[in-house]
């Protein structure tokens, strides 16, 4: 007998929805078939069959929100076991398995399933270690056995991997029996209070509640992560861009017979790829370590969804052609809306664009998305007054902030990348060369 755990689909997710089975109790599947689809913070993505054998039960049914990770949904038999009937159809909620198969292995207990709506049980195995005071502590199994034989405290340890989890090296260099980190206050390891907006003064029924899902709470979770944690600073700069629209409506013209066009937000993706290979210490990201220097300019793109925003990536987009970026950016940004990216394509960029020109937002600064280095918020393109040999002229400008990690992007290095952005923005041919 093997159960079917709820997959963990992206390194931040710790629950989902089983929106869909494609299976049913009695079915026979093999390895890569595709059985479900999950719903997590950021896509719908299919789930394939890891093991061969016939479905026994489904425990957590199709629409069952807040699935735990890890947690058991359904379950198979392998070849020559023995097979029970198949549990009968309920849509209110899952029965819980019945006592009568004694003569399956003691090694695994009949996991519970939970109703609709409800927290499905944990299952034994990769989970995050519980502290004293419910204290989450993430760590890759393999760091959790080191721990374990080595006898170190996860508590006492900062986590170097993706989102701060605890990983292999973090392990290897802590002395056993460490303490918790020493000055973490009282206050820091409490959760802070929050107040209901009745007890702030706001009435009852005055207002629709619209509840978080899986996106808005990790949305939540990492800007206020990033903003408290990462000192940033922003660095903003006006570009004249008359000779990029002039440049993209003849560059349209050519592309036209082939279906593609290019948009502003598309060069700015090209010229801000060409600047982080010029600048290469902008396109870098800090670590305990010390400072990742990424051999590719991976452009992350804000795009915004309902009660949300996700950032595909175009990867080594300064190796692509500006009918490449267009095209791949259409294809992204139309199944980031249905929730159809892949963890790869929306995981790992270097640097991100944040775009709201197109909402007549003149200037703003983005918060940066970690573990990248930097964030460019790109401004509307407007008819302003400039000086040209001390004589006023009217040029079309755009504003662009970067808010840097100070970590690892100074003030200079920040301004050296501008200054190379620039380049390529006020003098488009150059981004051909």
């Amino acid at each position: 007998m093997t159960d079917i755990l709820m997959p963990a689909l992206s390194p931040t997710m710790e629950e989902g929805t089983l929106s869909k089975w494609n299976v049913k109790a009695g079915d026979t599947v093999k390895s890569g078939d595709v059985i479900a689809e999950i719903e997590t913070d950021k896509a719908t993505m299919e789930v394939e069959a890891v093991d061969e054998g016939v479905v026994e039960a489904i425990l957590v049914p199709a629409g069952t929100e807040n699935v735990r990770v890890n947690a058991p949904i359904a379950r198979l038999k392998g070849e020559g076991e023995e097979i029970a009937p198949p549990p009968k159809a309920d849509t209110s909620k899952p029965e819980a398995p019945k006592q009568e198969a004694k003569a399956e292995s003691a090694k695994t207990p009949e996991p519970k399933p939970q109703p609709a709506k409800a927290e499905a049980p944990k299952a034994e195995g990769p989970k995050p270690v519980e502290t004293p005071k419910g204290e989450r502590v993430f760590a890759t199994p393999l760091a959790r056995r080191i721990a374990d034989q080595k006898g170190v405290d996860l508590r006492a340890l900062k986590g170097s991997g993706p989102h701060g989890r605890i990983v292999k090296a973090d392990v290897e260099g802590a002395k056993p029996g460490a303490a918790p980190v020493a000055g973490a206050s009282a206050a820091s390891a409490e959760p802070r209070k929050v107040q209901s907006l009745e007890q702030m003064g706001i009435p009852a029924g005055s207002y629709d509640l619209v509840p978080l899902d899986g996106m808005s709470k990790t949305i939540a979770r990492r800007m206020t992560d990033s903003f408290r944690d990462i000192p940033h600073f922003p660095l903003t700069i006006d570009l004249e861009i008359d000779r990029l629209l002039d440049a993209r409506a003849r560059i349209n013209a050519a592309l036209e017979k082939r279906g593609v066009k290019v948009s502003v937000n598309d060069l700015v993706i090209k010229a801000a790829a060409l600047a982080l290979k010029a600048v290469p210490e902008a396109n870098a990201s800090y670590t305990p370590e010390g400072f990742a220097l990424h051999h590719h300019a991976d452009i992350a793109v804000a795009v915004a969804l309902d009660h949300g925003l996700i950032t595909p990536i175009v990867r080594s987009a300064e190796t692509k052609t500006l009918a490449q970026i267009a095209t791949e950016m259409k294809d992204l940004a139309g199944r980031a809306r249905e929730k159809k990216l892949k963890p790869e394509e929306f995981q790992g960029g270097t640097f991100s664009i944040s775009n709201l020109g197109m909402f007549g937002i003149k200037t703003f600064a983005s918060i940066i998305n970690e573990p990248q280095g930097a964030i460019m918020s790109v401004g509307v393109g407007e008819k302003r007054p400039v000086a040209h040999a001390d004589k006023l002229e009217i040029a079309t400008v755009m504003s662009v902030t970067l808010t840097c990690d100070h970590r690892v992007v100074d003030g200079a290095i920040g301004a050296r990348f501008l200054q190379a952005f620039k380049g390529f923005v006020e003098d488009p041919v150059t981004m051909l060369a």
